[in-house]
């Protein structure tokens, strides 16, 4: 597995794997019935960059974005979003994504990153993201409306990347 900045040919792939994601509802916060052109402007167009995590026919795996948190005078704090093709899960996929967008950020020059809206029910990322480093600091009591457990509550989780 290799990880490289997203392609324009990448996308009709990401998508396949993004849009069920997204219907799916239950760990981002995107509308349910986003169409392919706004997602695509949330996950490629705005962001500073994209990369993809690709296999050895460069056919991609998962991907994530990253871009500044706020603007002005928040825009040295990043955030990212993740997403891995599910039938890839449990290969550590994450993680790699992971740990690149930490070294991306640092290479960008952002000095912190940080999660605004962690579904508490996505045990699997809260636990990723803390492996690497990232501290709940706040909980949104009921924040989310997951679409089948009702509201529940989100973290926000933050890390320095000076450490």
């Amino acid at each position: 597995m290799a990880i490289r900045p997203f392609d324009a040919a990448d996308w009709p792939a990401v998508w396949r794997f993004l849009e069920p994601v997204l219907r799916a509802g239950d760990t981002y916060s995107f509308p349910r019935d986003i169409g392919e052109d706004q997602a695509h402007q949330a996950w490629v167009s705005t962001p500073r960059a994209t990369f993809v995590a690709v296999d050895e026919a460069d056919r991609p795996l998962g991907t994530y974005y990253i871009k500044p948190n706020q603007p002005g005078q928040g825009d040295h704090v990043c955030n990212c979003g993740y997403v891995v093709d599910a039938a890839q899960r449990g290969r550590g996929i994450a993680s790699s994504l992971c740990a690149h967008s930490l070294a991306t950020a640092r290479e960008l020059g952002f000095t912190a990153m940080q999660y605004n809206l962690v579904v508490a029910t996505n045990t699997g990322a809260v636990r990723l993201w803390q492996k690497h480093g990232f501290a709940i600091v706040g909980t949104l009591p009921g924040a989310f409306r997951h679409p089948t457990q009702g509201p529940v509550d989100a973290h926000v989780m933050y890390r320095r990347l000076d450490r």
